[in-house]
C-alpha cells in the first residue's frame, strides 16, 4: 500500500482521482458509504494512517462506521450528483461522525436536495453534527437552495 501519512486527505483523494478517474472514485465512495466493500488501497487513501491501523487489526463492527465517514470524506473532495441519494441517506446514519461528515459534504458541494434534512440536524444530539448542519444550512440558503 502507498505511503499516505504525509499527505492531507484532500491531496490523497485528488491523487487517487487522477489514478482511478473521477467517476470510478465517486462510485466506489458511494458503494462504501452504502455498506459495500471496496479494495483496501482505497480505504487507506480515504482514511490515511487510521485506516491502515484499522485494517491491520480487522474492522470490527463497532468501528465499521469509520468506513462510511471516510467514504463521505472522499465525496467532499470529489463530488458528482450521482452521489446525492447516498449522501442524503448518510444524514440519517446512526453514527454521529457519519452525519457530521455528510453535513460537511452537503455544504461544500451545495446539495440543495438535502436542505430539509440538514436543517433538522441543527437539533441533533451531537453538538458537532449541529455545528456542521448549521454551517451547511447557512451556505445552502446563501446560495438560494
Amino acid at each position: 500500500m502507498p505511503q499516505v501519512e504525509k499527505e492531507r486527505p484532500r491531496e490523497r483523494i485528488e491523487r487517487e482521482c487522477l489514478r482511478r478517474g473521477k467517476e470510478a472514485l465517486v462510485l466506489d465512495c458511494v458503494h462504501l458509504l452504502t455498506g459495500g466493500e471496496v479494495d483496501e488501497a482505497l480505504v487507506v487513501v480515504l482514511g490515511g494512517a487510521h485506516a491502515r491501523a484499522l485494517l491491520a487489526t480487522g474492522v470490527r463492527e463497532p468501528d465499521e462506521y469509520w468506513l462510511r465517514v471516510w467514504a463521505a470524506r472522499g465525496l467532499m473532495w470529489e463530488w458528482d450528483d450521482v452521489a446525492t441519494d447516498a449522501i442524503c441517506a448518510a444524514l440519517n446514519d446512526e453514527a454521529w461522525r457519519v452525519r457530521e461528515m455528510a453535513c460537511k459534504v452537503v455544504g461544500r458541494n451545495n446539495v440543495g436536495d438535502a436542505l430539509p434534512t440538514v436543517a433538522h440536524l441543527m437539533s441533533d444530539a451531537s453538538p458537532r453534527v449541529q455545528t456542521a448542519a448549521r454551517r451547511a444550512v447557512e451556505r445552502l440558503t446563501a446560495l438560494g437552495a
